[in-house]
């Protein structure tokens, strides 16, 4: 079958690929292309925001695991990635924070990435936020993102409370002027609903002709010639097609699929690229490389009552929830589940948070995190925000279908685990305060036998694992391990740009969604011309 021709081609349906596919098709003399492994977002757990304690594996992820993680007693940690449209934003936690100004005034300043200050990319994170609570120069109202303040349980009140408690004020806007403090999180949530990348930005535009989109391929190749980019190898249906980009190939497969992508056509490290068998189309060292993650720690308390949103997993209760929200929109189906939060200090030497918390009103929801025996629990959650560990994802093989090997290197710095300690500390100092031991009825874990330092390291290392934040393998700068310019232009090569989290020079302070989103209106603009 002859290649269709498209003028971009982008591989990789997640948040920025829903982004980069409506902007640029607003122009209806430009044909565009998206091509997505994963399925579409039918499944029914996507749009209910409980959902999400469903979704942290099973099929609409790619099943990865990490490589024993040397400083995490060996472990191969399961790393949940999304493989379906709209990709981390339909599985996700629904949980919209920013960073702060100074995490993007680094990028600019300090990682070699001129205009992408805070300054520079604030117009961007406006333009995507359509946010019904709150206004003013830090939020935008029309944007197709939808962004509301939940209702949140009794039980995330009181963790709220029990924050400021310990000593952290009150704060509205964890994206405002100040991050410091604690409050319920703002969510992805409009009408009810999770408000996806698709649902945001793909749903609306879906009728357009000069927009192609096409789930369940899995892309093997980036062609070129010489050293431009043509177009695409792809397989759909055991079938083998290819996709011709008269104007560019944008690469948005996320940090592990982004590297994984172009490694298997022949851009990265040669020494690794030739031990795969691979032909060398470009030596670029930092490819793949630089990976960097949120290593979350949870603790997990069980309550007196039948007051946490376990209650629902008994089918009377879980049919009573259904029919409310069927009926009225309303109810324990519209939580996100991690509805409270903070940022706070493990060392209050540092100018800013280093430390973000998410709390759960129920207990066991996410893979590898305990449940309670008697079904009522809560759990809270922390990591240093801006970790130190870099680690890499390199091919397995030559074959697009088999794994990559994801090595996160997760507290290989001395200060990460340093900070995340603290983190466990004060996530129990939390817990522990009058709000929360009125619902609270014991310490299920870790238990009260973790005491000493060596005791919160060691249950560190045994329990931490991913906050599905990873960034940065195809970082952008000027640097020897830049991998793209601040114009997103893959170093060295015409016709391509990376468009993602992988771009990231180091992780931001906060969650990630938002920031990829944000990164993509950046490129749909810098690619339309009118940067």
């Amino acid at each position: 079958m002859a290649a269709r021709s498209y003028d971009y081609v982008i591989v990789g349906g997640g948040s920025a690929g829903c982004v980069l596919a409506s902007r640029l098709s607003e122009n209806p003399d430009i044909k565009v292309l998206l091509l997505e492994a994963g399925g579409k977002d039918s499944n029914p757990f996507i749009h209910m925001p409980v959902g999400f304690a469903k979704m942290t594996t099973g099929p609409l992820t790619w099943g990865l695991v990490t490589a024993p993680q040397k400083h995490a007693n060996n472990r191969e940690i399961p790393y949940a990635q999304a493989r379906v449209i709209g990709g981390g934003s339909s599985i996700n936690a629904e949980v919209f924070t920013r960073g702060t100004p100074s995490d993007y005034d680094r990028w600019a300043n300090d990682e070699g990435c001129d205009g992408w200050s805070f300054k520079d990319i604030q117009p961007y994170f406006l333009r995507s936020e359509g946010n019904e609570t709150l206004s003013g120069p830090y939020h935008g109202t029309d944007g197709p993102l939808g962004v509301t303040s939940l209702v949140p349980q009794p039980l995330t009140q009181a963790f709220v409370r029990s924050c400021q408690e310990v000593g952290m004020p009150y704060n509205p806007d964890f994206n405002g002027p100040v991050q410091e403090g604690t409050s319920a999180y703002q969510t992805t949530i409009r009408n009810a609903r999770r408000c996806s990348a698709a649902v945001a930005y793909l749903r609306p535009v879906m009728k357009r002709k000069n927009l192609t989109v096409k789930t369940g391929c899995q892309t093997s190749k980036i062609r070129f010639a010489g050293n431009r980019a043509t177009g695409v190898d792809y397989v759909s249906n055991s079938q083998f097609h290819s996709a011709n980009a008269e104007r560019e190939v944008i690469v948005t497969s996320g940090a592990i699929g982004s590297p994984k992508l172009m490694m298997l056509s022949g851009i990265g490290p040669a020494e690794h690229l030739k031990a795969m068998g691979i032909p060398v189309v470009q030596d670029m060292a930092g490819v793949g490389q630089n990976l960097s993650d949120h290593f979350g720690i949870d603790i997990v308390y069980e309550l007196k009552a039948n007051t946490s949103l376990n209650k629902y997993n008994k089918p009377h209760w879980m049919a009573w929830a259904g029919l409310q929200y069927m009926l009225f929109g309303t109810g324990p189906v519209t939580s996100n589940v991690v509805e409270g939060g903070a940022f706070w200090y493990g060392d209050r030497s540092h100018s800013e948070p280093d430390l973000q918390f998410h709390f759960l009103a129920a207990a066991g929801v996410e893979a590898g995190v305990p449940a309670i025996p008697s079904g009522s629990g809560c759990t809270l959650n922390s990591y240093t925000v801006r970790p130190k560990s870099r680690g890499s994802v390199m091919l397995r093989s030559s074959k697009p279908e088999d794994r990559p090997v994801v090595d996160p290197n997760f507290i290989a710095e001395p200060d990460d685990l340093r900070i995340s300690v603290e983190g466990i500390k004060l996530s129990r100092e939390i817990l522990n305060q009058p709000s929360m031991q009125k619902y609270i009825r014991s310490e299920h874990f870790p238990g009260k036998e973790v005491r000493t330092q060596a005791d919160f390291e060691d249950y560190a290392r045994q329990f931490g694992r991913t906050s599905y934040h990873p960034v940065g393998t195809c970082k952008m700068g000027t640097d020897a391990m830049a991998v793209v310019d601040p114009q997103l232009r893959v170093i060295g090569l015409d016709g391509i740009r990376i468009c993602d989290s992988s771009v990231m020079p180091s992780l931001i302070g906060s969650n990630t969604n938002a920031a990829t989103i944000m990164i993509a209106e950046k490129a749909s603009d810098m690619i339309r011309g009118n940067h």
